[in-house]
């Protein structure tokens, strides 16, 4: 294992903002730290930066407790939400920072930059300000500097949550497949679900300073383990036992419902099946066409349902319907 961290408590007053947290991160993976604001994934990550000291645990990069190791020292890039870059400070310079107070020579200093922002895209733009570029150029000279100096480990916190979503979208794809090319072990903090699906290797799923569920984005997709990881990560139908008999028996004998303590199903919307019957016992209540997919929300003998259909929609509100779910498809979980 490259990084272990090992039942780490962080607290503030009386406030517990980490309890008893344990991640791991491979050589060469990108994980993300996904979960709402006030959770705990930028504590942690500021904690393995060593911004801040936990009151127990451990952090252990290739075998060495960093526990006594500064932040400095710990050979860490790091990328922030606000770019951070010094405004008097040409593109360039801002990518050679690094290099520079770290002795490397101009020639060498030269020949990197160049070979970074080629890699960002940005090659014209070495000898303009930060404030000449637009945010998503910013970003992108800021992830630069971070991996000039070839870091044990690189460090994003929210570092897309600035811009806007067509800019976003195209600069996750950007990071990741950089991070590919250089095999960088990457930890990234976000509260964006469909960021953490886009780009990781790994998701932990974080909610009041604990880790929910630790796995691929597929697995927590598919295989949630308890209700807040199911709402959080994508949109989910949470029924209760009586519901979920409502909507088809079948869904008590498979083989998941026995796992969790206090169980309740997690059916995903693209798993609700609607057709047009006038003998239908469910009503169509709205119909929001989304261009690749209709949202449909409806009533049905086991409450409200909200189901995704591809293309454009086939009912219309006060329309009565069919529904069908295969028992196959639906995940028992823990209410909590």
């Amino acid at each position: 294992m490259y990084l272990s961290v090992d039942n780490v408590t962080k607290t503030f007053g009386t406030f517990t903002a980490l309890n008893s947290v344990s991640i791991d991160l491979d050589r060469g993976e990108f994980v993300c730290l996904l979960g709402p604001s006030g959770c705990g994934k930028t504590t942690l990550l500021r904690l393995i930066a060593g911004l801040i000291e936990s009151e127990s645990g451990t952090i252990i990069l290739e075998g060495r407790d960093l526990s006594d190791l500064p932040a400095r020292a710990r050979g860490f890039g790091i990328v922030f939400q606000s770019y951070s870059l010094f405004p008097n400070m040409t593109v360039a310079e801002n990518i050679g920072y690094g290099l520079k107070i770290r002795g490397a020579t101009d020639p060498d200093i030269a020949t990197r930059v160049a070979q970074l922002l080629n890699m960002i895209k940005l090659p014209e733009e070495g000898a303009k300000f930060p404030g000449q570029l637009s945010g998503g150029q910013q970003q992108r000279v800021a992830l630069a500097r971070a991996i000039a100096v070839d870091p044990r480990l690189l460090l994003l916190d929210e570092p897309l949550s600035a811009l806007d979503a067509n800019v976003r979208s195209t600069l996750r794809g950007e990071i990741r497949a950089l991070q590919q090319e250089l095999e960088i072990p990457t930890l990234m903090v976000t509260h964006d679900q469909d960021e953490a699906m886009a780009v990781a290797d790994k998701i932990v799923c974080m909610n009041q300073g604990t880790v929910e569920q630790v796995g691929t984005p597929t697995e927590l997709y598919t295989e949630p383990k308890t209700r807040f990881v199911a709402e959080f990560l994508g949109e989910s139908n949470i029924l209760n036992e009586e519901d979920a008999r409502a909507l088809n028996p079948e869904f008590l004998y498979t083989q998941s419902y026995c796992a969790p303590k206090n169980p309740v199903l997690c059916v995903r919307p693209e798993y609700v099946h609607v057709t047009p019957d006038r003998a239908g016992d469910a009503r169509i209540r709205s119909v929001t066409f989304l261009g690749n997919l209709s949202r449909i929300e409806l009533m049905t003998v086991a409450g409200p349902l909200v189901a995704e259909h591809p293309g454009p929609p086939r009912v219309a509100p006060g329309d009565a319907v069919r529904v069908e779910s295969p028992p196959e498809k639906g995940v028992w979980v823990d209410d909590r």
